[in-house]
């Protein structure tokens, strides 16, 4: 046994259930208990931080499942980094490992393991090291900064263990994945607060002090008689359930292939292709793509070297390339200037931030089809081990190849152009949440309310749990 092999299998790891089935209320449980734990976590503060940098990143919390300053600072970061790298690594053929049979995916989920630990250690580092979360500056240069700095760096460590281990346990003890749950979690109280937050927020534009929550403030406003203000918040509300029901309405839309058991006569399956064919990751990649353009555009603008753009006092970009691929709340700023004419610059800037989007997400969704095995001939490999070919053709890879790619590649542009203009559309009407956070939950929410589904009504029906495979 190699010296690798030896590592990945003393790699701590929560122990799974002894029975095949668990029950409705078991699952639910769990998954209670640690969302509970996930919620705790989020509001205790990290000991000695006296400067968080990061707050202005707070768009990649929520996406992250990560509270900037306490001890989820880091979130699913390192986790998903790691999913990432390794499925990269194995759809390009660097790794070699058969996911479809159980040696190779104990592999990879151990170096799935061993890989998110090392970026949680680094990553904390990083933070720390960068400024990015760090102790007071009045403690520069006295031995009390560095042994601060190693706490935090401490801290963040035992919070990114605990979230991946959290992972584990909803994986094995409960519905769907932590990963999933967090994100959902994150970006579900995101909504929450910023609907109905009834603490004192930014004064509005009667010069009125009115409630930080959408809801309340309308209320206030109406109740004011501040027109301007309440219908900025009604938008607010208005256009986040649309972007909701369009979503919901595009997660359900699927092409479903019939397919059939070579070996048994008469039964057969549905092949489903969902029209997000790679969910939401390409719209994810290039959001932060543009968040990479920022940093470098403010460090390189700080350097005097203004090539991205430049900012202003309060460090929002000014102009530039990185002020075109900021969004910007169209539909508050018609309501506060009473009119569609509010210049040709803004309709530009909010063309071209979508357009943007939309054109990156199909670029990197074309390349995640390429990269993560979701391409024709590698679905064609799955379907082909698990014994399923097409009803009235011969058994070839081939023939299933040829079939996947009438769909694969239509699916693959339309969906990523789609989720792009979703995401761009959330941004520029001012939605409760970022457009990518809302995609994020509803497509997580609508696949664990269809396991939920599915397993109460294995729960009800024993048989039905021996047909769908969960044991007896």
């Amino acid at each position: 046994m190699s010296i690798w092999n030896t590592i990945l299998n003393n790699l701590p790891e929560v122990e799974g259930p002894s029975q095949k089935f668990l029950s409705f209320k078991e699952k639910l449980k769990w998954t209670l208990i640690i969302l509970i734990i996930f919620f705790i976590l989020g509001v205790m503060p990290l000991f000695g931080l006296g400067v968080n940098q990061l707050e202005r990143f707070q768009f990649f919390s929520v996406i992250l499942g990560a509270e900037f300053g306490s001890l989820i600072s880091l979130g699913i970061g390192p986790i998903v980094t790691a999913s990432i790298v390794l499925q990269l690594l194995n759809g390009s053929g660097i790794l070699k490992l058969d996911l479809t049979k159980p040696e190779g995916k104990k592999t990879f989920q151990g170096l799935q393991k061993l890989l998110a630990i090392f970026f949680i250690g680094f990553e904390a580092i990083i933070f720390v090291l960068m400024g990015g979360l760090s102790p007071e500056t009045s403690f520069i240069g006295t031995p009390v900064y560095g042994q601060l700095q190693l706490v935090l760096i401490f801290q963040l460590f035992l919070g990114g263990m605990m979230i991946l281990f959290m992972d584990e346990v909803v994986s094995k003890w409960g519905f769907g994945s932590g990963i999933g749950l967090f994100i959902a979690a994150g970006v579900s109280k995101s909504i929450f607060v910023q609907a109905f937050n009834w603490l004192p927020g930014p004064s509005g534009i009667a010069g009125l002090t009115y409630s930080a929550g959408a809801v309340p403030a309308l209320f206030q406003s109406l109740a004011s008689g501040d027109p301007i203000t309440a219908g900025i918040m009604a938008a607010t509300l208005l256009f986040t359930a649309i972007v909701f029901v369009m979503v919901v309405f595009a997660q359900a839309m699927k092409v479903e292939i019939p397919l059939s058991f070579g070996m048994v006569r008469g039964h057969g399956v549905r092949w489903p292709l969902s029209f997000f064919y790679t969910s939401v990751i390409p719209v994810i990649l290039v959001s932060a793509l543009i968040a990479n353009f920022q940093l470098l555009g403010s460090f390189l603008d700080n350097k005097g070297i203004p090539i991205f753009g430049s900012f202003n006092n309060l460090g929002q970009p000014s102009s530039g390339f990185v002020y075109w691929v900021q969004p910007i709340n169209l539909v508050r700023l018609i309501i506060q200037q009473g009119t569609l004419l509010i210049g040709f610059a803004p309709y530009l800037q909010a063309l071209f931030y979508i357009l943007f989007l939309m054109i990156g997400a199909m670029v990197f969704s074309m390349f995640w089809v390429q990269t993560a095995g979701m391409d024709a001939r590698s679905q064609a490999k799955q379907m082909m081990s698990s014994g399923l070919q097409i009803p009235g053709f011969r058994r070839d890879e081939r023939v299933l190849e040829r079939l996947l790619n009438r769909y694969i590649w239509p699916l693959t542009i339309m969906g990523g152009l789609s989720v792009g203009f979703l995401a761009g559309f959330a941004d520029i009407t001012g939605t409760l949440s970022s457009g990518t956070g809302i995609l994020l939950a509803v497509m997580i929410v609508f696949k664990l309310y269809e396991e939920i589904s599915k397993q109460h009504m294995m729960d009800m029906n024993p048989m039905m749990r021996k047909f769908m495979g969960g044991g007896v």
